[in-house]
């Protein structure tokens, strides 16, 4: 029988409520893509926050499932995106009053197989989405998640900033940077002061990101644990290749405090943010490679050089917005984001035990040790 560990370092009371300035007690938040990897690690921190939490998503993939292990007592609606009507029905009886909408097609090779879909999801999804918090009137508060790769890639060492030009060269980089246009067009045209009604709409733009519970297709980590428990080596495509990795929970808690700004001030926050991590976070696919195998030395893998579809090489942001804005920051290094990934997948190969809550215990722990503000100020709150 699969279990999650309990909180070990704060319970699910007191200090958590205060966490954001507990602005989701006991509010009403929509996940979309909750079924997914990073969309069921918000909805549980948002459960532990005192949130009531509901979920709109295709249903699982076959194969192991994070939402499912960890068995969240949510009510939630198995619809697709691209069914405006479903979208708006599950809206209407949700009564949300913020929305993360992290659902999406998020795989660059499945792009290039699946370009119609991937468009029709990413962006049609996504006005549908848009057209039923229209018709909600209790939504105040919307934070569409993107990517990185929603910058045109000149592959330079420069970090992008939220003011660079969009662009994609692959189908999935492409749409989620007309996904920023739609949800820039959306806040102008329909949501903004005078408009319809104000709803604040901001967007977040994530590094790679990794941690317990991804058993996607084509990701490095997943790849990397399916190497670790079969025995069989994996294929690596693009060894060089430099991405931004960070743990899920860095940029949710982006996300998380984002929203409780929204809460408190609709005008003010209601843009394009980024969210990735620091220097120490920048690297090839080779370093990740071996700082997992160190912690868990089962993995195989060999370089695949049959031809393959594009991939950017090289891809860094420049997160100095949100660091002087929000007073967010990183609070994992590369080396522990790793060290705690490969410790849970251990720990669930070996003993069928989740340890997502107590991840999250952890990472709030150290939060409040480097002083950051949304968790400083929730042990004040609970003094």
């Amino acid at each position: 029988m699969k279990r999650d560990l309990p909180f070990d370092a704060l319970s699910l009371t007191g200090p958590f409520d205060a966490l954001f300035g507990g602005a989701y007690l006991g509010r009403r938040v929509l996940v979309t893509g909750h079924t997914g990897f990073k969309g069921s690690w918000l909805a549980l921190w948002l459960q532990a926050l005192g949130a009531d939490v509901f979920g709109l998503a295709l249903p699982a993939e076959p194969g192991p499932n994070h939402l499912q292990m960890l068995d969240l007592a949510m009510d939630e609606a198995l619809v697709d995106l691209r069914d405006a009507a479903a979208v708006a029905a599950a809206l209407q009886r949700f009564q949300p009053e913020v929305v993360f909408h992290l659902a999406a097609q998020p795989l660059v090779r499945r792009s290039y197989r699946e370009p119609a879909a991937t468009f029709d999801v990413n962006v049609m999804g996504l006005v549908n989405l848009l057209e039923a918090v229209r018709a909600t009137p209790g939504v105040r508060v919307v934070v569409n998640a993107t990517t990185d790769k929603c910058y045109l890639n000149r592959e330079t060492a420069q970090g992008y900033r939220e003011d660079d030009p969009l662009g994609g060269r692959d189908p999935y980089s492409a749409s989620k940077a007309c996904a920023e246009i739609v949800s820039a067009s959306y806040r102008s045209s329909f949501l903004a002061a005078g408009k319809d009604r104000v709803v604040a709409l901001a967007t977040a733009r994530a590094g790679n990101v990794v941690g317990g519970g991804d058993w996607s297709e084509d990701r490095l980590i997943p790849d990397l644990v399916r190497s670790a428990t079969s025995g069989e080596s994996v294929a690596i495509r693009y060894p060089q290749a430099t991405r931004p990795w960070q743990h899920v929970l860095e940029p949710l808690a982006g996300y998380l405090l984002l929203g409780q700004r929204l809460l408190a001030d609709p005008g003010g926050d209601a843009e394009a943010w980024n969210f990735g991590p620091d220097a120490s976070g920048q690297l090839s696919v080779a370093q990740v490679i071996v700082a997992f195998a160190r912690q868990w030395p089962a993995v195989r893998c060999d370089v695949d050089r049959t031809p393959a579809p594009h991939e950017a090489g090289l891809l860094h942001l420049d997160c100095g917005k949100a660091r002087e804005r929000l007073g967010w920051r990183p609070v994992w290094s590369a080396a522990e984001t790793l060290e705690r990934t490969a410790a849970w997948y251990r720990r669930q190969h070996e003993t069928g035990e989740l340890g997502s809550r107590d991840d999250i215990a952890r990472y709030v722990a150290d939060a409040r040790r480097a002083g950051l503000p949304w968790a400083v100020e929730a042990m004040a709150e609970a003094a």
